[in-house]
């Protein structure tokens, strides 16, 4: 079983892991894979339907550490942790907000800007998020990621998570998985394609339109004033130096 877990950028990892498996199809065809719902998505009864999938399961979620089920631990499940620095993600979030009927109204960006500085939005606090990942870091069967170092060199990170995954792959599909893996590439897949409600990866809506818009790095330069980021970088310099994980944050394209 398989685990992907992510604050931000859930549906790049998935695309990823999903070519990444797709290119070791069977015979017959099959994938190797199947995507499940979220893991905070459902009853209970969803881990009996978990347990019985034939394939290898890609299991989407946006918990943080102490929520995942104690079972994936003690499994040694993969578990892939992708990280994005805060201020792109609180970018990200709000127009995501802003863009999603399932989530309440907000109009304004400095609105939007103190209810994540509180933790007061989905998913919590980005820095409780991190820390609480911190105590697996040591764990071999978890692989941190940073966002900022995927978009700067797919290749060498498609590469290391089939690595880390067990999964042989040549450098011819190590280049046609990065393509297929690219931004441009899922944004217009996604503008096409039909979503399984039951098999998206955000338990928060089926709509990809509203999960891609620039995935870029440092957008938040074009939405922090001066003040809104020197409070930013008050609030949370103590707690990310206090992280291993979130020092190697990149805030910089």
């Amino acid at each position: 079983m398989c685990l992907l877990k992510l604050f931000l950028g859930t549906h790049w990892l998935t695309e990823i892991m999903k070519n990444l498996y797709h290119s070791q199809r069977e015979d017959n065809g099959v994938s190797k894979v199947t995507l499940t719902s979220p893991l905070e998505f459902g009853d209970l009864s969803k881990f009996d339907e978990l347990r019985n999938l034939p394939n290898k399961r890609l299991i989407p979620t946006h918990l943080n550490y102490e929520m995942i089920p104690v079972q994936f631990k003690t499994k040694k499940c993969k578990m892939i942790y992708v990280i994005r620095n805060p201020k792109d993600t609180a970018v990200s979030l709000y127009h995501y907000y802003k863009q999603n009927p399932n989530l309440p109204k907000i109009e304004k960006w400095s609105t939007f800007l103190e209810m994540f500085l509180k933790g007061e939005v989905v998913c919590g606090s980005w820095i409780d998020h991190v820390l609480s990942w911190e105590k697996s870091k040591t764990d071999e069967n978890v692989l941190v990621l940073y966002y900022e170092s995927l978009k700067e060199d797919l290749p060498k990170y498609v590469k290391e998570i089939s690595t880390f995954l067990g999964i042989n792959i040549t450098e011819d599909q190590i280049k046609d998985i990065s393509k297929k893996s690219s931004f441009s590439e899922m944004k217009e897949k996604a503008e096409k394609e039909k979503v399984n409600p039951n098999h998206t990866v955000c338990v928060l809506t089926s709509n990809k339109k509203l999960i891609f818009r620039k995935g870029t790095v440092g957008d938040w330069k074009n939405h922090f004033t001066s003040k809104q980021n020197a409070r930013f970088d008050e609030l949370f310099k103590e707690k990310i130096n206090s992280s291993e994980l979130a020092r190697r944050v990149e805030y910089e394209s």
